[in-house]
């Protein structure tokens, strides 16, 4: 297939280009900037100017393109609604050139959604739309899509790690730097699913290649790992003391990411697994932890 890569210079995208290349795939990488038109060639993608702004961009890659993989967000957490909203829009664009054909659109999301209450195991066959994370409205444009007749199907994630990101718990790690603590929740208790990088790209690969409309996989390979052993593996490489912080310091302690610090954000792949074929063999999240250089700062 010739596919449309969004995020293609992104930590998850330049991982997705070598994969899809490597199991025969051509890939359009989208980039924003020369440095990534450079990057895309000498990986052997096509490189695309494009952005999330640009909606008609999107549309234009897609278009041209037998599948779509949006792995494109905007971090920029100080700005999370906008740009969740964004995300939202950039689906709708994705989703307009698709229409009428049965090409598949794969589209980002987090495992949260899948998470029928407070403390569950998130699994693939929820969507709690009232799930507390305003990154909804990606799975809810994806729902419009499916009733519009798009092949769409969604990647929820966790935190996807190698040595040097985390997801998530790369801002714990700037965090626990800056205020020279690393500090959990309560008892720490609560857990988040994680995923090794290489093995996330595997999957994305493999759900664009089935292409089953509707489906919603969870690039899990731990179930979850607790914040407080997340907490300690981070201060013994930062070598900073650990704390815990009680709910009513959540907000002053961890700013933006109080949304997410206190919360359980465990999730099974047990469905995902069976379906796509797909076995993680990377490492864990705290392995990954204790290999990370913390003599620079991570983002």
């Amino acid at each position: 297939m010739l596919i449309f890569l969004t995020g293609a210079t992104g930590f998850i995208g330049s991982a997705i280009v070598p994969e899809l290349l490597s199991a025969g795939h051509r890939v359009i990488g989208m980039t924003r900037s020369e440095a990534g038109v450079r990057a895309l060639t000498e990986a052997g993608a096509e490189p695309f100017l494009g952005n999330l702004e640009d909606v008609d961009s999107l549309s234009r890659g897609a278009a041209q393109a037998d599948g779509v993989i949006h792995t494109a967000f905007d971090h920029d957490f100080s700005n999370f609604v906008a740009n969740c909203e964004k995300d939202r829009r950039a689906i709708g664009a994705l989703g307009s050139a698709l229409k009428g054909s049965d090409r598949p659109l794969v589209i980002t999301s987090g495992v949260g959604f899948g998470c029928s209450a407070p403390g569950q195991l998130a699994r693939e066959d929820v969507f709690n739309a009232e799930y507390p994370n305003p990154r909804v409205v990606s799975e809810l444009a994806g729902a419009k899509l499916l009733n519009e007749g798009v092949n769409v199907s969604v990647m929820r994630l966790p935190q996807v790690h190698d040595t040097v990101k985390q997801g998530l718990v790369t801002y714990l790690i700037d965090l626990a730097r800056s205020k020279g603590v690393s500090a959990y929740v309560g008892e720490g208790a609560n857990r988040w699913a994680a995923g090794p990088v290489l093995d996330v790209a595997r999957l994305y690969r493999l759900a664009a290649e089935k292409a089953e409309a509707g489906a919603r996989y969870q690039a899990v390979a731990e179930e979850g790992v607790s914040a407080r052993d997340i907490a300690e593996v981070v201060g013994r490489g930062l070598k900073v003391p650990v704390s815990a912080i009680s709910s009513e310091e959540v907000a002053g302690h961890f700013g933006w990411l109080g949304l997410f610090a206190g919360h359980d954000m465990s999730a099974s792949s047990v469905w995902t697994q069976a379906q796509l074929g797909w076995h993680p063999t990377g490492p864990g999240l705290l392995a990954d932890l204790e290999r990370m250089d913390y003599s620079r700062a991570s983002s």
